[in-house]
């Protein structure tokens, strides 16, 4: 629920300020950034685009070079990169400019991986929390109430840091959700990557506006709308460093498969039932293992399979049955 921005609650004095350096200042570095500092904390940046001004803005300091950025020996480093660029800006960072009881965040969309990578590369002394804010800055542009924050405290030695942290997203009003990074991405897999590849999908079919929408199309477009926002990196990063993914993708395809069976099936079962009705005066044409009959009477012309399997063109099958009254 929504808590407080009192003052006087635990986490909010002085004592609990924290320096906290993004690195990966895009739009989502801004985005969090922007709160910290309305929060009162002492935010510091840093990117390989220049972000200087928009840094300026908001009240943070911006540096150019990761050794400046370290040697200013912030508490908290908050990765706010890409999932593909993870790795690569974390082998980069000057680790030894740091003082040990830093504390490395990330909040990538999915788990797993920081969490593999963050304990392989940094130090033991270092500490580790992986949490990933389930909104952005669309979804979260008006307020982070109730809104779902995911954590794991992966290695965590000096609690009070790592609380405190934690404590810029209870403030806000976040639902706090405590579980494990592989949980996580078991979760993500069947709802956050789902939904981007439908939302991607459906892009792909091209949906518009229309004078009838009903509110189940609305939410459609509203879903395309949505993942269109997010970038083809962050939804194939999903895909790759998710290895539930895959297992979501072939249950999307069995079911599509299933769903086009059972349409196919009904429409088979339809017309079987129809012939039953009708006596053999009755159709033009008739086609059975392959055999085509005809006679003289043009009420109804339906071509029949003996299995549902063997519809081809099951929407040519359909155009018949319409013009002839069956549907």
């Amino acid at each position: 629920g929504e808590v407080s921005l009192d003052d006087t609650r635990p986490g909010c004095n002085e004592q609990n300020k924290l320096k906290i350096a993004v690195v990966g200042f895009g739009n989502f570095g801004q985005f969090l950034a922007k709160e910290m500092v309305m929060q009162g904390h002492q935010v510091l940046a840093y990117s390989r685009s220049d972000y200087s001004r928009v840094a300026k803005e908001i009240g943070v300091q911006y540096f150019s070079n990761p050794d400046d950025l370290c040697e200013e020996h912030p508490e908290v480093i908050l990765l706010c990169t890409s999932i593909l660029s993870t790795e690569k800006v974390l082998h980069s960072l000057p680790l030894d400019r740091l003082r040990r009881s830093t504390l490395f965040v990330d909040v990538l969309s999915v788990k797993e991986f920081p969490c593999s990578l963050f304990l392989h590369y940094l130090p033991k002394d270092f500490d580790i929390l992986c949490t990933h804010p389930m909104f952005g800055p669309y979804s979260g542009k008006l307020g982070w109430a109730g809104l779902p924050f995911v954590f794991d405290m992966v290695r965590v030695t000096r609690a009070h840091q790592a609380e405190a942290f934690l404590d810029i997203f209870r403030r806000a009003g976040c639902r706090m959700v405590e579980m494990t990074c592989a949980e996580h991405d078991k979760h993500a897999a069947g709802s956050q990557f789902i939904t981007h590849m439908l939302g991607r999908v459906l892009e792909k079919v091209g949906l518009v506006n229309t004078p009838i929408n009903t509110k189940g199309y609305e939410s459609l477009l509203s879903l395309v709308d949505n993942t269109a926002r997010d970038s083809f990196e962050l939804f194939y990063g999903l895909f790759l460093y998710n290895k539930n993914a895959m297992e979501q993708l072939d249950k999307l395809d069995w079911a599509f498969e299933m769903v086009r069976k059972q349409l196919s099936g009904h429409l088979h079962d339809l017309v079987r039932k129809q012939l039953m009705l009708e006596t053999s005066n009755e159709l033009s044409r008739v086609v059975v293992n392959g055999n085509i009959m005809h006679n003289h009477s043009k009420k109804l012309m339906i071509p029949i399979v003996a299995n549902p399997s063997d519809i081809v063109d099951f929407g040519e099958i359909r155009h018949d049955l319409v013009a002839n009254g069956v549907e």
